[in-house]
């Protein structure tokens, strides 16, 4: 934008510039006619008129050097103003492809999610309702986990090795009596793995 502001101010400089020398040679244009044309005749007149067209000359090539300075700065404005555009324009593409990935990935995981959503109403249905109650609860409390493993006398949910006494009281326990840990509180999940 900046760059933009910049050729477009250089741009309205150059057009005053630009004017600025064409009023000069117009001027010196009629003063050079009225000269040709022989309607002045006193000597002073003369002398006056020819010292304002060389006046006029100087004034001319002045201007002329400050349109070129102009356009020097409006030429070196636009390649500056270009070179930032094909750079935005090279971001925007980066921007479009990891927007375009991004949404690919939403649509993957919504996908994800509800084959996962749909798998846990069918497992859910297995489920005794107190049992399912207590995990939906718990899950709520523990930020989305509320059974894990016990894998090695440690619970997966909160990394802790369990007690001798919690490991002999979970082996005393029916297969099918819920047990839970006692640092976090999760359901267990006992399996052959569990160091029982």
């Amino acid at each position: 934008m900046a760059a933009q502001t910049e050729e477009s101010d250089c741009a309205r400089e150059q057009t005053k510039a630009e004017q600025d020398v064409d009023q000069v040679r117009q001027r010196a244009a009629r003063d050079q006619k009225r000269l040709d044309s022989g309607v002045v005749s006193s000597p002073k007149d003369l002398e006056n008129l020819q010292r304002e067209i060389a006046s006029l000359a100087k004034r001319q090539g002045d201007l002329e050097d400050v349109v070129l300075e102009v356009m020097e700065r409006r030429e070196s404005a636009q390649e500056r103003a270009g070179e930032l555009t094909e750079r935005v324009a090279s971001v925007q593409a980066k921007i479009d492809d990891a927007t375009a990935r991004r949404d690919a990935a939403f649509e993957q995981i919504d996908g994800e999610v509800a084959t996962a959503t749909k798998e846990r109403e069918v497992i859910a249905a297995a489920v005794p309702a107190d049992l399912l109650k207590l995990y939906d609860k718990l899950r709520e409390q523990q930020g989305g986990i509320g059974a894990a493993k016990l894998y090695a006398r440690s619970c997966q949910g909160c990394r802790q090795e369990l007690a001798i006494t919690e490991l002999n009281e979970i082996r005393a326990a029916a297969p099918d009596t819920v047990v839970r840990c006692e640092n976090c509180r999760r359901i267990l999940v006992r399996t052959a793995e569990s160091g029982l």
